[in-house]
């Protein structure tokens, strides 16, 4: 049953963002991220050069066989084979869907697509997977250095943008770069894999909570003992570092443990020493 909701997601995510490409990209001239960014570059290219229409899926799915490749081998199989289901599904969909046009204003294509184009790669991301070319690098990188490399990717990405103002005007460069732009803080604000949260917890129950904390993330923890200045008794607290989707579900624990405990949540922006990522399967 898990192995057919992943499989239900990955088609769901092809699906969004070949409708995203034939609705508000086609419509407005935009150039997204990527790889898939880098298929519509050459495809313009092509017939403005030959007057020859290329399909879609051919030019990605080639542009995509090295990447699979290497994370094939160094990511996870499973995670690359969903991956390559994706880049697939997403690609023939792209040349046989049938192009609606919703809105003729560039800036609302450009906003309204960014938006779902991040939801259709968080969905992806979800349940294991990714829609191919830079994000297989991007999910590369973070798993060799446990750091988030979407805005890295968001500059090469208008690196490729640059290229398209010079060849195909500046006006759609410049929406691309707001698409590429929203779609990028959609990524960071849904996708939590590769940030990380600090937890200061403060509990007559820390021992539960520790063993809680080492079972559900397999993060460990340090005890902090103190005096609580309002009734001047020995108070001790928990301090770790967890990733920040892991949060909200050991957040619902702890307080079905202890539901007095006081639990201070911060953003890291940055671990230095050993932390333990569950790697992709």
């Amino acid at each position: 049953m898990k192995y057919f909701f992943r499989f239900i997601f990955v088609v769901l995510s092809a699906i969004l963002s070949a409708i995203n490409i034939k609705t508000f990209i086609y419509t407005a001239g935009l150039l997204p991220g990527g790889f898939s960014g880098v298929t519509l570059l050459i495809q313009e290219i092509v017939f403005s050069w030959k007057e020859i229409k290329i399909p879609f899926s051919v030019v990605y799915w080639l542009l995509n066989t090295i990447p699979a490749i290497i994370c094939f081998r160094y990511v996870g199989k499973k995670f690359t084979l969903y991956s390559v289901l994706m880049i697939l599904v997403s690609g023939f969909l792209t040349d046989y869907v049938p192009a609606i046009k919703v809105t003729n204003d560039i800036l609302l294509c450009a906003v309204f697509g960014g938006i779902i184009q991040g939801i259709s790669a968080c969905i992806c991301f979800s349940v294991g997977a990714t829609s191919g070319g830079t994000d297989f690098i991007s999910i590369y990188v973070s798993e060799k250095t446990g750091k988030s490399a979407w805005n890295y990717i968001f500059i090469g990405n208008c690196v490729l943008l640059v290229i398209f103002g010079f060849l195909f005007g500046w006006e759609r460069a410049l929406y691309s770069i707001i698409f590429q732009y929203v779609t990028t803080q959609v990524i960071n604000i849904l996708f939590m894999r590769y940030k990380k949260t600090t937890l200061f917890i403060i509990s007559d129950k820390t021992e539960e909570i520790y063993m809680l904390i080492k079972e559900t993330t397999n993060h460990d923890a340090t005890v902090f003992s103190g005096i609580g200045c309002y009734k001047g008794c020995e108070r001790k607290m928990l301090y770790t570092v967890i990733s920040s989707d892991e949060v909200s579900p050991l957040i619902s624990k702890i307080k079905f443990i202890d539901e007095n405990s006081f639990i201070n949540v911060l953003q890291s922006k940055d671990i230095h020493g050993r932390f333990f990522m569950r790697k992709n399967d």
